[in-house]
């Protein structure tokens, strides 16, 4: 059975559960309206929008809010003088048990501070080596819009399927892809190098 709220450590981060005690840390992370500017739903650095995403993701049991750690996260010992920090969210949700297993990793979002730095990939690194201890597949829904995010899968080796959803927000219609990943793939694909480092 897939935990869907483990505890997870990289060399820099540390995924764990997310509490209600996080709320405020992560809202101040997404009240910055650049974060959602290529999100289907493009407004949830309002306070009214963000509060019931919050409220979901604690509801789901599989939300993490994720953690820079508060030193170089190195072996060496010595601590350059950071702070633990709050960074971001994301979460393990859709977990199907059936047919080998999959689940949907998303709802991801981290502060523009560690956009182009390496922390998406080393947070997705460590999230697909758990799931892929228990699951045949692990699956992305994404806007067909986000490029940003669009291009983040597919660096990470997540191939866009044929599968996508129709919806509407703000009487505009919005269209979420899936992109995907099995577990073979991920262990020849671009994060595999890495991928012992995750726990």
């Amino acid at each position: 059975m897939l935990d869907r709220q483990p505890t997870l450590e990289t060399e820099r981060l540390v995924l764990r559960p997310m509490t209600e005690a996080d709320r405020e840390a992560l809202f101040a992370i997404a009240s910055d309206p650049m974060v959602w500017e290529q999100h289907p739903i493009h407004d949830r650095w309002r306070r009214e929008v963000f509060d019931p995403f919050f409220d979901e993701g604690l509801a789901s049991g599989g939300a993490l809010t994720v953690v820079r750690r508060g030193d170089d996260g190195g072996n060496d010992g010595r601590d350059d003088g950071r702070e633990e920090q709050i960074i971001g969210s994301t979460r393990f949700d859709r977990y199907a048990p059936e047919e080998g297993g999959s689940v949907e990793i998303g709802w991801t979002y981290l502060a523009r501070s560690q956009w182009g730095k390496g922390t998406n990939p080393e947070m997705k690194r460590a999230m697909l080596a758990h799931a892929f201890e228990h699951v045949a597949e692990v699956r992305f829904r994404v806007g067909d819009t986000n490029y940003r995010s669009r291009n983040a899968l597919e660096a990470i080796g997540a191939v866009r399927t044929q599968q996508y959803d129709l919806d509407r927000y703000q009487g505009r219609r919005v269209v979420h892809l899936t992109y995907a990943i099995g577990r073979e793939d991920f262990a020849t694909g671009p994060l595999a190098s890495e991928a012992g480092g995750s726990s």
